[in-house]
């Protein structure tokens, strides 16, 4: 018989011991897991409301809730940390500010617990914003433990890095990861503003068939459903192309569509069968407009979402101020292989084989 492995054997002795600390609070008729509470402050607004300057903090009262993400005991004392979708504040409680039950609670408390407090701003000797908290309650006893993601000084310490564990597990990633929740928050502000450059230019967003018949507009293996009441197979999309293409022959002149589409082909961090595609169509227009909307609309995000045209990408720079270099392919072939392809136009093109053999002699592995 295979032994257990010892951090599935730790894992399970730390739920065990979170379930009891679940049933002693029960025991006080505290409600674990209550349905609703009014959080009147974001964590980011206390922070610039009350702790903006380095003057006295003004007083005052606060109602927030958070994921505890640090937590300190102290003999009748606690410090935690919580954490809220955009900020995180320091809480101080103890057994003269909170009720015989709330203390019983702060006894019990442990990491990736959802509370809601309610309390004072102030600063701690050390300057360190806090809420010294008057009314704790029990929003959510979490009784999976996370990983636990320790920061001081803005550097961040055994970071989740398990990129398996990351990309299967995106809730428990988003919970402890502040840049992929920066990076979520950033992909919907991307998907917005292409959305409002695109309606402010005339265009219509338009949503087409995602089971089709055939599968058109790429070429890419499908995935295949079946449709009951029709009784036949259809295919997921692998692109709309064909679909905004009846649009404009429709009558449309200007039609785009943000949405899902579906290639049956592998797997990784970097590619997921299932992905959202943008596609555009314009009447009256050749590839030069597409190329000039497209550069706008690059310059636009960078302006609206990230607030620069300067994009760091590894360990380059891409200045992403217009003009941009418009380059053929043949041209980019030539400049970086000094194979020059353009010979052949107007002859025969050369077979994949011979176009093969070309590249491999310059060092190209096709």
């Amino acid at each position: 018989m295979s032994q257990q492995p010892q951090s599935e054997m730790l894992q399970n002795e730390l739920e065990k011991q979170r379930l009891e600390k679940l049933r002693r609070i029960r025991e006080q008729n505290i409600e674990v897991y209550p349905p609703r509470f009014e959080k009147k402050d974001q964590i980011a607004e206390i922070r610039q409301h009350y702790f903006s300057s380095s003057d006295e903090v003004p007083a005052g009262t606060v109602q927030t809730a958070g994921r505890i993400v640090a937590l300190r005991p102290m003999g009748k004392a606690a410090f935690f940390t919580i954490a809220d979708e955009y900020d995180k504040i320091q809480v101080y409680g103890n057994n003269e500010n909170l009720s015989e039950k709330e203390y019983f609670l702060l006894q019990h408390l442990d990491l990736g617990d959802i509370v809601g407090v309610k309390g004072e701003p102030f600063r701690t000797k050390t300057g360190e914003p806090s809420l010294r908290a008057k009314q704790l309650t029990m929003l959510a006893k979490n009784l999976s433990p996370l990983p636990v993601v320790k920061e001081k000084d803005g550097v961040v310490y055994d970071a989740f890095s398990d990129i398996e564990q990351r990309y299967r597990k995106r809730y428990v990633d988003l919970n402890v990861t502040q840049k992929s929740r920066d990076d979520f928050r950033k992909r919907s502000a991307i998907v917005r503003e292409i959305r409002n450059f695109l309606h402010l230019r005339g265009f219509m967003e338009v949503e087409t068939p995602m089971m089709q018949t055939i599968a058109s507009g790429a070429a890419a293996k499908p995935f295949i459903t079946h449709h009951n009441s029709l009784n036949m197979d259809l295919f997921l999309r692998i692109a709309p192309e064909l679909f905004l293409k009846r649009l404009i022959v429709g009558g449309y002149e200007k039609v785009f569509e943000l949405n899902r589409n579906f290639r049956n082909e592998g797997i990784s961090t970097k590619h997921n069968p299932e992905f959202t595609m943008m596609e555009i169509y314009q009447a009256y227009a050749d590839y030069e407009t597409m190329m000039r909307l497209t550069e706008e609309l690059f310059v636009h995000l960078a302006d609206t979402v990230i607030g620069s045209r300067q994009i760091l990408y590894g360990e380059h720079t891409i200045d992403l101020n217009p003009p941009w270099q418009r380059k053929g392919y043949l041209e980019i072939i030539k400049e970086k292989t000094g194979v020059d392809f353009s010979v052949f136009l107007g002859e025969t093109d050369p077979s994949f084989t011979e176009a093969e053999k070309i590249a491999r002699a310059v060092g190209v592995d096709p």
